[in-house]
């Protein structure tokens, strides 16, 4: 703690001594805004003549910022430090924890990012929808990821996490094995790329399909389009089992919330060419 106080004090205390020096005024000052910068606006008050109100401002302003910066400080070190003094082994479930936490979270972030784009006839707009879910598809890939190292994790070290008290990290185990949930990540994963198939062939053929250039165009965008709605309606009814699940899971193993996805219906899209 104090990466920020001290250096703020010195400052604040070369400053104090320095209005001594120009003002004639007794040194000691320094020293005691150096040992309590709390008595900074007594002596503010005791300087000056005019702008009083506009420099007590400034040091409140000042000191509450610090003080900000060092709760915040603070707070990163002791979650960084928080398990120094457990075993190695716990140290890194809790990482592994706390990378599928991130990761899940940044999932949540994209999903609705995502369900906030409006998909309508305008090409530009189809480019960068296609993107965005390359991006999505990332972030799904981490969480798999993240949740697959911790699985493996505790397989390999089942026993060492059954004698201490932290069976909670088992239920996060059992929540992603569960047929229920595989399957929401699996119509997921063929909702994005049917939606994403679709918007390749309306981003490459738009004036053929916008303007009805072409009847085979169209026909193959029909085609497409049925693809998308089977695989957005898939993934509704398994999301809606999925949300299910999760509450009545979530009032079981309260403590595991965090590590589990949002719960709510991921809105599916529909592409308009007319407005």
């Amino acid at each position: 703690m104090y990466y920020i106080y001290f250096p703020f004090i010195f400052i604040l205390s070369g400053l104090i001594f320095l209005q001594c020096k120009r003002r004639n005024l007794p040194i000691w000052w320094a020293a005691i805004v150096f040992a309590a910068p709390v008595t900074t606006p007594y002596f503010i008050v005791k300087s000056r003549k005019n702008n009083k109100l506009v420099f007590l401002l400034i040091f409140l302003a000042c000191f509450s910022l610090v003080a900000a910066g060092e709760i915040f400080i603070y707070s990163k070190m002791n979650a960084k430090y928080n398990y120094v003094n457990l075993p190695p082994v716990t140290q890194q479930l809790m990482r592994y924890s706390e990378i599928l936490k991130q990761t899940t979270h940044n999932l949540d972030n994209d999903f609705i990012e995502f369900e906030q784009h409006k998909v309508q006839s305008k090409i530009d707009k189809l480019g960068q929808l296609i993107v965005f879910i390359g991006k999505l598809r990332q972030d799904i890939d981490n969480n798999q990821a993240a949740i697959k190292q911790l699985i493996e994790f505790l397989d390999h070290h089942n026993d060492s996490f059954l004698k201490n008290d932290l069976k909670w990290v088992y239920e996060i185990k059992r929540y992603y094995n569960n047929r229920i949930v595989i399957q929401y990540f699996k119509s997921l994963e063929n909702y994005l790329d049917n939606f994403e198939i679709l918007l390749q062939f309306c981003y490459q053929n738009f004036d053929a399909i916008t303007k009805v250039e072409s009847v085979a165009h169209l026909k193959n965008y029909d085609a497409y389009y049925l693809r998308y709605r089977r695989a957005a309606d898939s993934l509704s009814r398994f999301n809606i089992k999925r949300i299910e699940f999760q509450d009545d899971f979530i009032k079981r193993y309260p403590e595991i919330k965090k590590y589990l996805p949002a719960q709510r219906q991921t809105q599916t899209k529909a592409i308009r060419f007319l407005e």
